[in-house]
């Protein structure tokens, strides 16, 4: 059986339209495997019609933490309100995109579809009223090939925090991705030069958290083919390069509600905030450790999240303080929001948005009370300082992370049975993988003299 057609008549044909006004002959059936690795099946457009009334057959057993090999058959439903024209594809066939839904044999959302766990919790927002809206700050890496072939992490700059390069290729990268994105119908509001060499940030502008995901799904997209036809490499991962800042997502958040009213602000609430704000901030800080994982979900993201590079490492939340785990920006009426800033951009969106909402709406359900804030740079604090505050800490590395996530019954009902249990094992691969590898600076520190 297969699932009933929820796309529109009139959507269907404006896509039709489209795709014979400007000459599309290919379509990307795309979707993100549990990691945030992105997914294609390529179909000759008009073959998107078929795909659309009967979905497009594919291989679960062989992404990520989807299916079994005795569960394989999965169809690929394309979401037709994400259809896109890549605007990098200047040359050859002209080719579109469009984001799909996955569904199992039987016809029913497939529960590992990280965009179906979104898709839920989205709903429970809507049932009280609300909408979840986040808006990404997106950092990466732009390197150079170094000629010997393979991926290596050579400098394109030697830029800093929003230094102006003239004729920088960096800046024409960042303006060209910028340009397709609003071609493709996705605003964004600015790009700079970030604090590391190599370093850049684009923040997306403020969405319902499915459009948002879908506009990190693009956005990396775009950064990867805009980058390589200049020469370069785009990366995501969080700690590329030793003694600098790494990258990370900084996302901004809050619930709007019907006439676009911010349910965060209250003119009579403290500092402006009001008691479902102050609960979701309490919400997430006291799930911060278990959601880790997914937030940052690499052994690499501990690298990153190490005092002394701006990055979080203790759980606390503050006004000013950017050393905090959970910022409280300046901006108020339907600018309140919060800004949570360990995740990594090397995640899942999906998931990630996901699991803060989950958090965010535990503590407005049970009204978990946030801690005082903390102004002062908790990095130069002593530990009994820290102690003293009752200052707790994000967990160190993968495995902590795991151990604290397997734990945690929240978690399994965040995510659901099949993406916790499948995350869990892959992670734990991961992990494994990288704990016994033997590094280049363990073989110069100990070989000499042990």
């Amino acid at each position: 059986m297969q699932p009933k057609n929820r796309v529109s008549g009139e959507e269907l044909e404006a896509v039709r339209e489209r795709i014979k006004a400007e000459g599309i002959k290919f379509v990307h059936l795309v979707f993100m495997d549990i990691h945030g690795f992105q997914k294609v099946v390529i179909v000759p457009s008009d073959m998107l019609e078929d795909s659309v009334e009967n979905g497009t057959i594919f291989d679960g057993s062989s992404v990520a933490g989807y299916a079994t090999v005795d569960e394989s058959d999965m169809r690929l439903h394309p979401d037709l309100s994400t259809f896109q024209i890549l605007p990098w594809y200047t040359e050859g066939e002209r080719t579109a995109q469009v984001i799909c839904n996955i569904y199992d044999s039987a016809g029913r959302r497939f529960p590992g579809d990280p965009r179906w766990v979104l898709e839920r919790w989205m709903a429970e927002t809507e049932k009280m009223g609300y909408v979840f809206h986040t808006g990404p700050e997106y950092e990466y890496f732009l390197f150079r090939n170094d000629g010997k072939g393979g991926v290596h992490p050579v400098h394109n700059d030697s830029g800093g925090y929003f230094d102006l390069i003239p004729m920088d290729v960096g800046f024409r990268v960042a303006e060209e991705v910028m340009s397709a994105m609003r071609d493709m119908g996705m605003k964004v509001e600015a790009g700079h030069h970030e604090v590391a060499p190599s370093q850049y940030e684009i923040d997306l502008r403020y969405a319902d958290a499915m459009t948002s995901a879908d506009r990190v799904f693009a956005l990396k997209h775009a950064l990867r083919a805009v980058a390589k036809k200049h020469g370069l490499h785009a990366t995501f991962m969080p700690k590329p390069i030793w003694g600098v800042n790494g990258s990370g997502m900084h996302v901004h958040q809050s619930l709007i509600g019907e006439g676009g009213v911010n349910p965060f602000y209250d003119p009579d609430g403290k500092d402006g905030l009001s008691d479902m704000a102050y609960h979701f901030l309490g919400g997430l800080l006291a799930h911060a450790r278990e959601m880790t994982a997914v937030l940052a979900s690499w052994p690499n993201s501990y690298k990153r999240l190490v005092p002394g590079y701006e990055a979080p490492v203790y759980i606390s939340w503050a006004h000013k303080n950017r050393s905090a785990l959970v910022r409280v920006p300046a901006g108020r009426g339907k600018a309140t929001r919060l800004e949570l800033r360990c995740a990594d951009s090397a995640g899942n969106p999906y998931l990630q948005f996901a699991v803060m909402l989950a958090a965010g709406l535990d503590g407005v359900r049970r009204k978990i009370d946030p801690p005082d804030p903390i102004e002062k740079n908790i990095f130069r604090m002593t530990p009994r300082e820290r102690r003293e505050l009752g200052v707790r800490e994000l967990p160190s590395n993968m495995g902590h992370a795991l151990e604290l996530m397997k734990e945690s019954e929240f978690m399994k009902a965040a995510l659901g049975e099949h993406i916790f249990e499948h995350f869990i094992e892959a992670k734990e691969r991961e992990w494994d993988q990288y704990r016994t590898q033997v590094t280049d600076w363990e073989i110069a520190r100990y070989l000499p003299v042990l």
